[in-house]
């Protein structure tokens, strides 16, 4: 790739010395032209060498939590997994919920799907942490203004011969249960829901999507390898802040974007400097704008008026 950007600009160089020589408008003008696509080729190699990390490439899981603030939070999760959903759709890759803890009165309190696709880490990856949602509650009867939180958390999918995460048996507590649903003619009438704690670490998933016990515990076991890899590279990422003396604030507080939709429409994120007039098509999927400015390491000094 680099030679080819590299004659191109060779070519380039050529036809405006040939230009300038006869006086060529026609040479000049296809200057501008190949100009322009090696400026596009360029772009494109800066952002696939922003997606060249050990997992970029492969596919992935992410959970969604809702923040405190009961059902106002609860719906924003669900607004969130629809979001996300959309957006993988518009990618061209598959997605699968394989856990959801349903809100109390509505929306969500948790959920992990699986998104199978080229890039989708590396992509997903950039969407990891708070989110933050200012609007006209519709659950509020005074009609006020509330501020809601959800965290979204991407972990990439790891194969047992991708990194040596070394799982023993006697390390894990295995429930079974009966998966939730709908009702009627489709309930599950058996205990196929899987649910893995890890005792060493506390972390627990589970999966309830198959009918099969072997299939749920199947895929548990690679949402466990991943979220396993994800502490060990936050661990590893810590030790060298602290040797770095760096510090980072991590909390409620810490969001990274915001979705304001009352008094003004606004999606503004928080480490670029990227924002949107137009929140429902954001909320419909439109992230791209969003994804690829982080990638990029595009950074923006952001006054947050809200």
């Amino acid at each position: 790739m680099w030679d080819a950007l590299t004659r191109q600009l060779e070519d380039i160089r050529v036809m405006i010395e040939l230009g300038e020589e006869a006086d060529d408008e026609a040479a000049l003008a296809d200057v501008h032209e190949m100009n322009g696509r090696l400026q596009r080729e360029v772009e494109a190699a800066e952002f696939q060498r922003m997606l060249s990390g050990a997992h970029d490439r492969n596919s992935c899981f992410v959970s969604i939590n809702s923040g405190a603030g009961g059902t106002e939070s609860q719906d924003w999760a669900e607004m969130l997994l629809r979001m996300y959903l959309r957006y993988c759709e518009k990618k061209g890759w598959r997605t699968a919920i394989t856990e959801i803890q349903p809100g109390d009165e509505a929306g969500i309190k948790s959920v992990t799907f699986n998104v199978t696709g080229e890039y989708a880490y590396g992509y997903l990856k950039a969407e990891a942490g708070i989110h933050r949602l200012v609007r006209i509650s519709p659950f509020d009867s005074n009609a006020r203004r509330h501020t809601s939180f959800a965290s979204a958390f991407v972990f990439p999918e790891i194969e047992e011969e991708d990194i040596d995460i070394r799982i023993s048996e006697s390390d894990l507590r295995v429930d079974t249960y009966r998966s939730s649903g709908a009702g009627g003619q489709h309930v599950n009438t058996t205990d196929s829901a899987v649910r893995i704690t890890h005792l060493p670490t506390n972390i627990v998933v589970a999966c309830q999507t198959e009918r099969s016990q072997h299939l749920n515990k199947a895929t548990a076991m690679k949402v466990l390898r991943a979220k396993l890899y994800e502490r060990e590279m936050a661990e590893r990422t810590a030790k060298a802040s602290e040797i770095a003396g760096e510090k980072k604030e991590i909390g409620w507080g810490s969001q990274i974007r915001s979705y304001v939709l009352h008094p003004y429409k606004m999606v503004k994120d928080l480490r670029t400097g990227v924002e949107s007039g137009n929140p429902d098509a954001v909320l419909d999927g439109a992230l791209e704008d969003f994804v690829v400015a982080y990638l990029m390491g595009v950074r923006r000094e952001v006054k947050d008026s809200d």
